[in-house]
């Protein structure tokens, strides 16, 4: 069946890239927006969606990925979700949002498919921002993807280091709101008896020290996005006043009775339990609904181990611009298997550790086991990770001290005033990896 002209006028005419495609994935017509964007010097029409957007030979159901093809049979009804694309600027994320259109006897016959590129991230290194493509990475962007045109009140939960004032920047950058500032409140740096003045600020005369007037940071996220880090830490006498300001939508600066007007979009962060928190009376029970209209949880590095070969990439060149080191295969492999309970944050001080002890171009695993011998935790926290060795399985770290014992060609002294530990406790580390 082919689609009437009119229809194909219509698909033309709108400002968004768009595709229609029928039943059997083919490519029917591709607007000037999806022309100039995602296929500048080829045309499209005649070949399948799922080859163009993925490479693939089968459809994205048959291959791993969420089709919303398949899910709008299913459904019947309009379907969203959030693709890794090949595209002329190489792969970017792809938010789709795929309608159903009815022929005559109310059964599906073609596809009309809005793709806007999420590009707040990538899939690929990249200097900045989020980084990553492995399943809960996707899962988490997803959710950012959904919920950042809208007004709603975003909960960012997770551990610390895992890059939530990345998320909260990523939410504002791809809303309505990102030609206005994003402002962060660090609410664990603010002192109590300061932290009214610098969020909503103060007249001349309201405390000692005010000499004049001052706007506060709501004021400065004025038709923006006010992001609250670790607002777990707010003080309760806070928390009712917050609270106002997020029902209202007004405020009053300390020292006046002026009610006035915000014009922002809040989006917070904790790496607390705030639910154990709400128990125990330490946080508003109603100012937790308020706050968590929409909560994301960002996975921790260690449930995101595909993504550390990405992750170190992009860190190597952001802690050694000048060096382009390259990444052994037993480097890599040591760091995938640590479990980082500093998250990414950890990974970035090991990646810049590990390259300082580097003289070539190379990054091997055992200037990945010097760092972390070197670090805080040292070698009593490092995960075993078996690789295969002559006659025996070695974790990845014990293989590489040895092979730096055996390489070193100085005292044991030097050696291990060289790792950063005492001498008894390399002897120690090198007895217990001596074969039984």
């Amino acid at each position: 069946m082919k689609p009437l002209p009119e229809l194909m006028s219509f698909v033309e005419g709108l400002p968004e890239p768009h595709i229609l495609f029928d039943t059997q994935y083919r490519i029917l017509a591709a607007n000037a927006a999806y022309r100039r964007q995602f296929s500048p010097q080829h045309s499209v029409v005649g070949r399948t969606c799922f080859e163009v957007s993925h490479r693939f030979s089968v459809p994205c159901d048959q291959a791993g990925e969420s089709c919303p093809l398949a899910r709008s049979r299913e459904s019947g009804q309009r379907e969203r979700v959030l693709h890794l694309h090949h595209t002329p600027k190489g792969e970017e994320y792809v938010n789709i949002e795929l309608a159903p259109l009815l022929d005559a006897n109310g059964q599906q016959a073609f596809y009309v498919e809005k793709m806007e590129s999420l590009r707040v991230a990538q899939g690929q290194p990249a200097a900045q921002g989020l980084i990553g493509r492995s399943p809960a990475f996707l899962t988490m962007l997803g959710l950012v993807a959904r919920v950042a045109p809208s007004q709603a009140t975003v909960l960012l939960l997770g551990e610390s280091g895992t890059g939530k004032e990345l998320v909260a920047r990523a939410v504002h950058e791809a809303s309505n709101r990102a030609s206005k500032a994003l402002v962060p409140v660090d609410c664990a740096s603010l002192p109590e008896n300061l932290f009214e003045s610098e969020l909503f600020g103060h007249e001349r005369g309201a405390f000692t020290g005010a000499n004049s007037a001052r706007g506060g940071l709501v004021e400065a996220a004025s038709g923006g996005t006010l992001f609250l880090d670790e607002v777990g830490d707010i003080p309760l006498t806070m928390q009712v006043k917050l609270l106002r300001l997020l029902e209202t939508g007004t405020y009053r600066r300390v020292g006046s009775t002026e009610q006035r007007h915000a014009d922002i979009r809040v989006v917070s962060a904790t790496h607390r339990d705030l639910d154990q928190m709400v128990a125990q009376g330490r946080f508003r029970e109603d100012l937790y609904y308020r706050l968590s209209t929409f909560p994301i949880y960002l996975p921790a590095l260690r449930e995101r181990r595909d993504d550390i070969s990405l992750l170190t990439s992009a860190l190597l060149s952001r802690v050694a611009p000048q060096r382009k080191l390259a990444v052994s295969d037993g480097a890599l492999t040591a760091l995938q298997a640590q479990n980082y309970p500093g998250n990414v944050r950890e990974l970035r001080n090991l990646l810049e550790r590990s390259a300082l002890l580097c003289d070539g171009n190379t990054l091997e695993a055992s200037h990945v086991t010097q760092a972390l011998l070197s670090g805080r935790r040292g070698l009593s926290t490092l995960v075993p990770v078996t690789v295969a060795s002559p006659g025996s399985l070695k974790s990845v770290a014990q293989a590489a001290l040895q092979h730096m014992a055996e390489q070193h060609t100085g005292s044991r002294a030097e050696l291990a005033a060289q790792l950063g530990i005492s001498e008894r406790s390399l002897y120690r580390k090198l007895n217990a990896i001596k074969p039984a």
